[in-house]
């Protein structure tokens, strides 16, 4: 394995040397940005390194989370862009995995992992946002398939994005708000549908309203069992709270950034604990990630655990780069957005006051606390 392991890493990283655009591309939260960033999902797919640990015949490689886990490392050392399709590849595929048909997984993976279709997350809702089971955006069966009807919020990549996925109420007379609910792909330039893009503070449209009146979808894009779409959707929280969506390479990377900026600024002694407690966590992150993948625990509720801890890690190590820039802050592109980004972390995926519930309750075995 290890030999394995070296040399597959040697093969990404040279690579990703002859490949990574020598500047950063423009900001996936803008219509260039988004255009540039497919156009890189491209040529990683064209290079068979797109989405490497899924099987060949989807357009990955076939090998192990530990690959995969040893390529994002050498994605994220090389400082290669951000991935657009990241919302599809990490939540949307392990969900057809685990949940999907062969239809399904053979017509949908393909594009995306080519960049070709990129995918946006519907599931909150103006009032439903971590009490998932309270949304009221419904789906009526149709001839052939199902007529959505709502609104979707917070949709990430939702305002330059091709289709999206998400949950809608099938069955308003289920007995308990979790039940009765169905999980569904939808296209996002469909007649009925209305995209509203939402800007972050920096004014980026990263996420989306959706305004949904009579949607066509049909059979042939429900996931799993009509009245089953929580189970699915709970096993896709696992993903995205758990090892696909942040993997360790990212952290690492981020950290030896933060080193260097530390040793540029004096090596301020005022900060030098903070930089170490970084080097630390994204170590310790690291190993943690690396049990996982190779059979340790495993990404149930403990994936409430690993939340919680990259989100607030996140943000403590963008907040102590930016002390160190001072004033310069304002102009330093990566750090501030990277910051921007992170405030958002301790939210999307489940609030950070939800995990630590599911953490106490879970995990530690305490009563409920009332709410």
């Amino acid at each position: 394995m290890e030999e394995s392991l070296t040399a597959f890493r040697a093969e990404a990283r040279a690579w990703l040397a002859a490949h990574v655009p020598p500047g950063p591309l423009p900001s996936l939260e803008t219509a260039e940005g988004f255009a540039a960033h497919r156009a890189w999902e491209a040529e990683l797919h064209a290079g068979d390194w797109s989405v490497v640990n899924w099987p060949e015949r989807y357009g990955g490689r076939s090998v192990d989370l530990l690959h995969w886990l040893a390529f994002e490392e050498e994605y994220w050392a090389a400082g290669a862009p951000g991935r657009v399709s990241q919302n599809g590849i990490s939540l949307l595929a392990p969900t057809l995995f685990d949940h999907g048909t062969e239809e399904q997984r053979a017509r949908v993976l393909p594009p995306m992992a080519s960049g070709r279709t990129v995918w946006a997350q519907a599931w909150s809702e103006p009032e439903a946002g971590s009490d998932l089971a309270s949304l009221r955006s419904r789906a009526v069966r149709t001839d052939g398939g199902w007529l959505l009807y709502g609104q979707k919020t917070w949709s990430s990549r939702a305002a330059f994005a091709d289709r999206a996925f998400g949950i809608f109420r099938t069955d308003p007379a289920a007995a308990r708000p979790h039940q009765g609910l169905t999980y569904l792909m939808f296209g996002l330039r469909e007649p009925g549908v209305t995209v509203r893009p939402i800007p972050r503070l920096d004014g980026k449209p990263a996420f989306a309203e959706l305004f949904l009146d009579g949607v066509f979808v049909p059979d042939e894009d429900v996931i799993g069992t009509p009245g089953d779409g929580w189970r699915i959707a709970m096993s896709a929280t696992g993903n995205e709270r758990g090892l696909m969506l942040r993997s360790p390479g990212r952290f690492l990377a981020a950290a030896d950034r933060l080193v260097r900026l530390w040793r540029e600024r004096g090596q301020d002694p005022a900060v030098r604990d903070r930089v170490a407690d970084a080097v630390i966590g994204a170590r310790a992150y690291q190993l943690f990630t690396q049990l996982a993948a190779s059979g340790g625990p495993g990404m149930g509720a403990e994936s409430s655990l690993n939340k919680v801890f990259w989100s607030e890690y996140d943000i403590a190590l963008h907040e102590t780069a930016l002390e160190l820039l001072g004033p310069e802050a304002e102009f330093d592109g990566a750090w501030s957005e990277g910051y921007t980004f992170a405030l958002a972390g301790p939210i999307y995926a489940g609030t950070n006051e939800i995990q630590r519930d599911i953490i106490a309750e879970r995990l530690l075995g305490l009563p409920k606390g009332r709410r």
